[in-house]
C-alpha cells in the first residue's frame, strides 16, 4: 500500500513492486501484521519532521511476521524463524516501510517473537514501547515520584502508565471517556477524565505529555520540574524553571527484545481494537484520525498466527 500523493487517506493505494532481495546483514520478512500509528498520518499528509517525503513511499514502523529469505552474513536468523521488530522510519523514510508484504529489513531492527505470542498485539510494542520506556529515562526519577501521564488510553501513554507504576512511581493517569476501567488496571494511582483542568491536579513533580497536549499539560507540573512530549511543544515561562525533554523514539534492539519478552510473560497489556486487511489501509486510516478507539489498529497480510 503505497502512498501515492501527499493527502487524504485516498492516497493510500494498492501497488504492485518486485519482491525485495536480502542484501548483506538483512533478512526479508513476510510481514503478517503492521500496526497502523498517528505518524503513519502525519507522514500521509507531509506533516513530519525533516519535511515532506516525495511519494510515492511506504508508511509503517512496526512489523511482525516471519523470515521468508536470509542475506549473507546473517547467522541469528533462519527461513521461518518468527519476528518482530521497528523499521527506523525516521532514517527509511518510506523505503522500506511496513505496509507492504514482503519487507527488506535489516537484522539489527529485528527480534524474536516469543513462542505463544500473537503477531497482531506484538505488532503494537516496538515503536509505543519504545518511546514510553525512552521517555521516562529522560527522566532523573531514581527515587518514587509522582508522575502525570497525558494520554494513558493510547499506546505510549499506556506503555508508560504501566512502566512508571511498576517502578514504584504513583502514576496519575488522563484517561478518555468511559475508558478509566482499562486505566486503571494498568497501575494508575489516579485515573483522571480528560475533561478535567490539568492546573487542579498539579503541581506534580514530572509529567509525561505522550498526547502531546502542550500548554494544558504544563500548567499540571511544578516550578523546577520535568515534562517530555513526544512532539514539539511550546516553551513554558523561563521563570518557572521547568525542564522541558523531547522524546523522538530511537532504536534500541536490547530493549525491544526485553519489552516484547515482558508483553509476552503478561508482565505488559496492550489492546487492539481492530485487525484489518492490509488492502483496507485507507479506512484504518479514516478511523485512526476519527479518534476514540480503544486500542491500535493492525493490519494484516496473509495468515496472522
Amino acid at each position: 500500500m503505497i502512498v501515492a500523493a501527499l493527502g487524504g487517506p485516498e492516497c493510500l493505494q494498492v501497488a504492485e513492486l518486485p519482491d525485495p532481495v536480502a542484501r548483506p546483514g538483512q533478512v526479508v520478512v513476510r510481514v503478517q501484521a503492521v500496526c497502523v500509528q498517528p505518524a503513519d498520518i502525519g507522514a500521509r499528509i507531509g506533516m513530519i519532521p525533516g519535511g515532506p517525503v516525495p511519494p510515492p513511499f511506504l508508511l509503517g514502523w512496526d512489523i511482525a511476521g516471519e523470515v521468508a529469505s536470509v542475506g549473507p552474513d546473517v547467522s541469528e536468523f533462519r527461513l521461518g524463524d518468527r519476528v518482530v521488530g521497528m523499521i527506523p522510519w525516521y532514517l527509511t523514510r518510506g523505503a522500506p516501510g511496513g505496509y507492504a508484504e514482503f519487507v527488506a529489513a535489516d537484522a539489527d531492527w529485528l527480534v524474536p517473537l516469543p513462542d505463544g505470542l500473537d503477531v497482531v498485539p506484538a505488532a503494537t510494542v516496538p515503536l509505543n514501547a519504545l518511546t514510553a520506556h525512552q521517555a521516562l529515562s529522560l527522566l532523573s526519577l531514581e527515587d518514587p515520584s509522582t508522575v502525570l501521564v497525558t494520554g494513558a488510553s493510547g499506546g505510549v501513554g499506556g506503555f508508560a502508565t504501566q512502566l512508571a507504576a511498576r517502578r514504584g512511581h504513583r502514576v496519575l493517569a488522563v484517561a478518555s471517556d468511559d475508558d478509566e476501567a482499562w486505566v486503571g488496571g494498568l497501575g494508575a494511582a489516579e485515573v483522571i477524565p480528560r475533561s478535567a483542568d490539568l492546573a487542579s491536579i498539579g503541581p506534580v513533580p514530572v509529567v509525561l505529555d505522550a498526547v502531546p497536549i502542550g500548554e494544558a499539560a504544563a500548567t499540571a507540573v511544578a516550578d523546577g520540574g520535568d515534562i517530555v512530549a513526544t512532539r514539539p511543544t511550546p516553551p513554558t515561562d523561563p521563570g518557572r524553571g521547568v525542564r522541558q525533554h523531547l522524546q523522538l523514539v530511537s532504536l534500541d534492539r536490547e530493549l525491544l527484545a526485553e519489552l516484547v519478552g515482558q508483553l509476552a510473560a503478561g508482565k505488559l497489556r496492550t489492546r487492539v481494537a481492530a485487525t484489518m486487511p492490509l488492502t483496507e489501509a485507507a479506512e484504518a486510516h479514516r478511523l485512526v484520525a476519527a479518534g476514540g478507539l480503544r486500542g491500535k489498529i493492525v493490519l494484516t497480510s496473509g495468515h496472522a498466527t
